[in-house]
């Protein structure tokens, strides 16, 4: 998957809901808060506010450049289960636009699997950018 969505063009950077929702599903101990909180920020931005994921990297770069070192990331913590969608999935859609609507679906079970989460990153969300 790597190797087929940076490579082919893509003006919305698909790619990116990858990376979040990835991030999202692997949170453990040893995980940085900072990684936690960008990736559902990023996963927020998609699912609830329609951002491509060329909106969400430059949301992600404004975010650091507004926060910068001033800000304390407070943990997050996964919820327990199985998740709806994970990246074996996606890789079993196949190329092309069923992969990216696997991606898209894939970042969506991601976010709902954090629904605990959710207004915790909405009012931060509000807070530091909007």
């Amino acid at each position: 998957m790597v190797a087929e969505n940076p490579g082919r063009p893509d003006p919305a950077l698909v790619h990116q809901h990858c990376v979040d929702a990835y991030a999202a599903q692997h949170v453990g101990e040893r995980t940085k808060p900072i990684t936690a909180v960008f990736a559902l920020a990023g996963l927020y931005l998609a699912v609830e506010r329609g951002f491509t994921g060329r909106q969400v990297q430059k949301a992600h770069v404004e975010l650091a450049r507004r926060a910068g070192r001033r800000i304390a990331w407070s943990r997050l913590d996964p919820r327990p289960g199985p998740w709806a969608l994970t990246v074996l999935d996606v890789l079993q859609a196949g190329a092309g636009k069923a992969r990216t609507l696997a991606i898209k679906r894939w970042a969506q079970t991601a976010w709902e699997g954090w629904a605990h989460e959710h207004q915790r990153i909405r009012d931060r969300w509000r807070r530091w950018i909007l």
